[in-house]
């Protein structure tokens, strides 16, 4: 008989007895083994710890553990102070010391303090280091700074955290700017992102999606005046259920909300300590304790008046690259 489905040309016939004997001939095939193993489905926040180090960050006023900073170095000795906006020249000593007295400080709090070793000799601003690494729980954003002199800076901030085990979760790219003080956590699920001079739509959209990929449920969008910076000169929290604002610069919507989630704010009470001695720009140590430059007597008096112990810090030669305690300081580690 002709096989079932033989080809037409196929000529060939078979006994049923010579068939069976075929198929005795064929081996088995064996099938494909799977995987057999599946994997892990823990978060990456939840193990970060155990694989990296002991990172992270969701506060503004947690108890302080570890910061990331830049002792000033030879990029500070000799530069043209209006090229990189400085407001006058500085004394390069003086400056160093200020710097090593603030770290000083945290160290007496506990903190440890990390350095970013190496930098370009061209960048006198690299010492704020706010503005390079914004942290998250699961790692750092490093920025792009809108500054044609600072772009770079944040190539040696990434390799410093590299150095030390902290996980760089994305690197601002394409024509994005952002810069770290651009954004303030309020709490896990809640981040203050601002647009301005220093942070484009482009740079604000790829820092949101990060942080909605890591669990951000809230951005509040803040709009930078002209004539300001960053964020950490307007608004910033003493504690978590206090902040302080430059209240004529910061929108409505920023504080409606904040308001509504029980933050108390408190106005500063002088334009002058908030634009010249920059009475806003602290850093909480702890909820409740701050510190604070020198110089901003009525600010330190409503942060008092109001339950917050201000330690206060020289830091009149680093006033005039237009940064102070805040601007200085990434942080890396929040309990």
């Amino acid at each position: 008989m002709v096989v079932p489905g033989s080809p037409r040309n196929f000529d060939k016939f078979f006994t049923r007895e010579e068939m069976n004997l075929q198929e005795e001939r064929e081996p088995e095939v064996e099938a494909l083994p799977g995987e057999r193993w599946f994997p892990e489905e823990s978060s990456f926040a939840e193990e970060i710890r155990e694989h990296w180090g002991d990172w992270g960050v969701a506060s503004e006023v947690n108890p302080l553990k570890a910061v990331l900073m830049r002792r000033p170095g030879e990029e500070i000795e000799d530069f043209d102070y209006k090229k990189f906006r400085f407001r006058t020249g500085i004394d390069p000593i003086k400056f160093r010391e200020q710097h090593d007295r603030l770290a000083d400080i945290y160290r007496e709090q506990g903190i440890k303090v990390y350095y970013v070793k190496e930098q370009r000799r061209d960048r006198p601003n690299a010492v704020f280091m706010r503005d390079l690494v914004f942290m998250t729980p699961e790692g750092a954003i490093i920025a792009r700074p809108a500054m044609s002199s600072r772009r770079g800076e944040e190539r040696y901030a990434a390799q410093a955290l590299a150095r030390i085990g902290v996980p760089i979760l994305k690197t601002v790219n394409g024509s994005g700017v952002f810069e770290g003080a651009n954004a303030l956590w309020v709490d896990r699920k809640t981040v203050i992102l601002a647009t301005g001079s220093r942070t484009n739509r482009e740079g604000f959209e790829q820092v949101a999606r990060e942080l909605e990929r890591i669990g951000v449920e809230n951005i509040l969008p803040m709009q930078i005046p002209y004539g300001h910076a960053h964020i950490d000169g307007l608004l910033n929290f003493a504690s978590h259920d206090t902040a302080m604002i430059h209240a004529p610069q910061v929108p409505y919507d920023v504080c409606s909300y904040l308001r509504k989630a029980g933050i108390k704010l408190l106005e500063a009470p002088s334009r002058t300590e908030v634009r010249e001695t920059l009475g806003i720009n602290f850093v909480a140590i702890k909820p409740g304790l701050v510190v604070q430059p020198e110089g901003n007597p009525r600010c330190r008096e409503l942060l008092e008046g109001n339950g917050v112990e201000v330690i206060t810090v020289d830091l009149s030669e680093i006033l005039k690259g237009w940064g102070a305690v805040h601007c200085l300081t990434a942080f890396l580690k929040r309990d």
